[in-house]
């Protein structure tokens, strides 16, 4: 069984971009565009991956995030997150609770690489921090 990634974005041709992108590196994906729907579909899901626009509609990135971190079922799950404000970049790459920070624009090979790096069938047993 392929691991799951879960993508968070509100732009539909990035949405697009990062599916294909997480999918040639092995994973199933689901892709959600509001921030209340990817709030609600943790409550349930628990990705290998997640991908995390910080700008959403109603819900931020930021509140999903932290929603991600107080969760212990949820320690496991890689957060990359994605953004095109560098501003709140800078501060995230600080931040205990972010595995990854990518700036937009972001590539599809920039992203699939990094999803076959973190790909469960690639990491030593137990989570490792890169």
């Amino acid at each position: 069984m392929k691991p799951y990634a879960l993508i968070i974005e509100d732009d539909a041709t990035l949405l697009e971009i990062f599916s294909q992108a997480i999918q040639a590196a092995g994973y199933q994906t689901s892709s959600i565009m509001q921030g209340e729907d990817g709030l609600a579909a943790l409550k349930h899901e628990t990705p290998n991956l997640i991908v995390l626009d910080l700008h959403l509609p109603n819900v931020s990135g930021i509140t999903i995030l932290n929603y991600i971190r107080s969760e212990d079922r949820l320690a496991s799950t890689w957060v990359v997150i994605t953004s095109a404000d560098t501003l709140m970049t800078d501060d995230l790459r600080k931040n205990d609770g972010v595995d990854f920070v990518m700036e937009k624009p972001v590539s599809f090979i920039q992203l699939s690489n990094l999803a076959a790096r973190l790909h469960p069938n690639n990491q030593p047993k137990g989570r490792v921090t890169m």
